[in-house]
């Protein structure tokens, strides 16, 4: 049986750039656009109306921002993945758009085979982090973690959930995991699927968050 097409909004505010990923997305298979936006609010419009997999989402719009376009559609639709668009790699905007919910960032700059491979590993429940990303991340997350949620109160996590825990804070996907603990692919996806519930969380990255802020990743 064929797998579904992977549907995918597009939201930009600058028409040109907006029209040639349309394009593009159009020319990728098991992919499918079936809208697109150039401001915050039209974006809620469409993906109210389109109910996408995934939303490739320019950070930075007139009038409504796309971090705050960005958390307004994860709560309204906590399974729609988000993977913001940008010029830059500035940190602020960075941390900003994992805060808001986003699955991941990628640059405007990005070939055709790298804005297919984004959408398709996001859509797949993996996180669109590099290892550089990670680390710019963990270190904001440190500086945050002075704000203590008590490990007390946190879930259990087996060792080996640990550890596949670690190896998603450095921006490792699930085939990067499971050859550094050698354990297979699909044992990988039941732990990250198994944290996620237990944390009751939508993305790894915000399961990354919620553990450096519970200080769960402190030990080696």
């Amino acid at each position: 049986m064929t797998a579904e097409p992977t549907r995918v909004v597009v939201v930009d505010d600058q028409e040109l750039f907006r029209r040639g990923l349309t394009m593009l997305i159009g020319t990728l298979d098991g992919i499918d656009l079936v809208g697109e936006a150039g401001d915050g609010d039209g974006a809620v419009e469409v993906v109210l109306r389109t109910d996408p997999d995934v939303v490739l989402l320019d950070v930075r719009m007139p009038g409504r921002s796309g971090i705050d376009t960005c958390a307004e559609l994860k709560a309204l639709m906590p399974s729609v993945q988000i993977v913001m668009l940008t010029a830059s790699d500035e940190e602020s905007d960075l941390y900003g758009s994992i805060k808001s919910g986003a699955s991941g960032y990628l640059l405007k700059s990005s070939s055709v085979d790298e804005v297919a491979d984004a959408v398709r590993l996001v859509s797949d429940g993996q996180s669109l982090i590099t290892p550089s990303m990670a680390v710019k991340l963990l270190d904001e997350f440190k500086q945050l973690s002075s704000v203590d949620v008590g490990t007390s109160t946190s879930p259990r996590l087996t060792e080996r959930e640990l550890d596949v825990l670690r190896q998603m804070a450095r921006g490792r996907s699930n085939r990067e995991i499971a050859r550094a603990l050698f354990i297979a692919e699909n044992t990988v996806k039941n732990h990250v699927r198994n944290i996620l519930h237990k944390f009751q969380m939508h993305s790894r990255v915000e399961a990354v968050m919620y553990a450096m802020r519970a200080k769960l990743l402190d030990a080696p």
